[in-house]
C-alpha cells in the first residue's frame, strides 16, 4: 500500500471511529430516555443536509452530511414558565418553551423530559458522558493490553564489535582492540533477553535497569535463541557517559556498558499496570480541559504569529486527522499491530476528551444539563 493511500485510509478510519463514538454517545442519552417514557422523534449522526434516514416507530434514525457530532431530540426539554414568572410574549425563551412542547399531543404531556424526576434526568444526560468514558477506557485497554505498545523490546537488534571511543556519539572507532562485553559473551542479534542476573526482563527498560544495578560484576544472562533458552556470562565494562540535568546542564558520569541495542515491536502491558496507565490518561485529559482557556489563548497567539506553537498545545480536528494519517502511513518497517495500537490510542484519547469536555457545566453541553438537574434537586430539598 502506498504511503498516500495509507494516509487517506488513516483519516477515513478516524472519521468512522468518531462517527461510531458519537452514535454511541447519543445512544447513551436515547436509551434511558426511551426507557423512562420520553418521546424521542429524531436520532441523527452528523449535521446539515440529510443523507439517509429511516423511521422505526415514533423515532427517525438517520445520517447527515457533516460528521462533526450528532444529536438525539428529546421533547419537552424546557418546562412551561412558572405562573408567577411568565415569559414575555414573543420572546426567544417563550418560543423555545412552546417549540419544545408542540410535538407532544394532549395525552402525551407526561412524556415530556421536564416531567422526569431529578435522578432520571441525571441518568439521561450523563448517559452520553459516561459512554465516552467507557469507550475511551476500552480503546486504551485494547491498545495497551490486547494489541500492545510499539516500543523497544528485550530482543537484541544490534551487537557492538567493540567499545566505542565515544560511547555517546557511537561510531566505528574503538577505544581498545578488545571486543565489546556483548561480543565476548556471544550475545547475538535476535536473542531475546529473558533475565539478567536473575531479574526478569520483559521490556528493554528492565534490561537497562538490571545492567545499571549490576555494575561491572559478571552477570548470568538467560536468552531465548531459536526457541531454546541459553545461559551466558556477561561482564560489562565501565565507560563515561554524558548526563543532561533537568536545567539543561551536562556532566560526565561512569556507567556499565555492554554493547547491545534493542529491537522494536509491540509489547503488551501487564494487566496490573493498565489501570494506572488509564488513570494517568484520564487525569491528563481532565487537566487539559481545566486549562482550556489558557490553551485557547496560546493557540490564537501562535496562529497570529505572536509566539511559537507548543508541541503540547491544543490540537484541532484537522490536526487530529493529520495525526491519524501519519499513524496509518508510518514507515514500511512498522508492523500493522503497531498502527492498530496507535489508532486505538488516538480514538481512546478523543473519547476521553469528549467525556471531559462534556463535563463543563455550560449549556448546551451535557454538563450544563447535568448542572441544571442538580440545581433543581437542591431547590426541591
Amino acid at each position: 500500500m502506498s504511503p498516500t493511500l495509507a494516509y487517506i485510509l488513516g483519516i477515513i478510519v478516524l472519521i468512522v471511529g468518531i462517527a461510531v463514538s458519537v452514535a454511541l454517545h447519543e445512544l447513551g442519552h436515547m436509551i434511558p430516555a426511551k426507557r423512562f417514557g420520553v418521546k424521542v422523534p429524531e436520532y441523527f449522526i452528523g449535521f446539515g443536509p440529510r443523507l439517509w434516514s429511516v423511521r422505526r416507530g415514533e423515532t427517525e434514525y438517520g445520517v447527515k452530511a457533516i460528521w462533526l457530532g450528532g444529536y438525539v431530540r428529546l421533547l419537552g426539554m424546557l418546562p412551561p414558565a412558572r405562573p408567577d414568572r411568565p415569559d414575555k410574549p414573543g420572546s426567544m425563551v417563550a418560543d423555545a418553551r412552546q417549540e419544545s412542547l408542540d410535538e407532544l399531543g394532549p395525552d402525551e404531556r407526561d412524556r415530556a423530559f421536564y416531567r422526569l424526576t431529578v435522578p432520571r434526568k441525571l441518568l439521561v444526560m450523563a448517559g452520553g458522558i459516561l459512554t465516552n468514558l467507557v469507550l475511551g477506557i476500552l480503546c486504551l485497554v485494547l491498545a495497551l493490553g490486547a494489541v500492545g505498545q510499539y516500543t523497544r523490546t528485550s530482543t537484541i537488534s544490534s551487537v557492538g564489535a567493540c567499545v566505542p571511543a565515544d560511547v555517546d556519539a557511537g561510531g566505528s572507532e574503538c577505544a581498545t582492540d578488545d571486543p565489546s562485553p556483548a561480543a565476548a559473551a556471544d550475545l547475538r542479534v535476535g536473542d531475546e533477553i529473558v533475565s539478567w542476573n536473575g531479574a526478569r526482563t520483559p521490556a528493554w527498560e528492565d534490561v537497562q535497569k538490571a545492567i545499571r544495578s549490576g555494575g561491572t560484576e559478571p552477570a548470568e544472562v538467560v536468552v531465548r535463541r531459536d526457541g531454546a533458552e541459553t545461559t551466558l556470562s556477561v561482564t560489562p565494562v565501565e565507560v563515561e557517559r554524558t548526563v543532561t540535568a533537568s536545567d539543561g546542564s551536562t556532566s560526565k558520569e561512569s556507567a556499565p556498558y555492554v554493547g547491545i541495542g534493542p529491537a522494536k515491536g509491540t509489547v503488551r502491558v501487564p494487566f496490573s499496570q493498565i489501570p494506572g496507565a488509564v488513570a494517568v490518561a484520564v487525569g491528563q485529559t481532565l487537566k487539559a480541559i481545566f486549562t482550556l482557556p489558557v490553551g485557547l489563548y496560546h493557540s490564537v497567539a501562535a496562529g497570529l504569529g505572536l509566539e511559537q506553537r507548543s508541541a503540547d498545545g491544543l490540537v484541532s480536528l484537522v490536526g487530529v486527522g493529520r495525526i491519524a494519517g501519519e499513524v496509518s502511513s508510518e514507515g514500511v518497517g512498522i508492523p500493522f499491530s503497531a498502527r492498530v495500537s496507535s489508532m486505538l490510542s488516538l480514538l481512546g484519547s478523543l473519547n476521553l476528551a469528549l467525556f471531559a469536555f462534556n463535563l463543563v457545566p455550560l449549556l448546551p453541553l451535557d454538563g450544563g444539563h447535568v448542572a441544571g438537574a442538580c440545581w433543581e434537586g437542591v431547590r426541591r430539598v
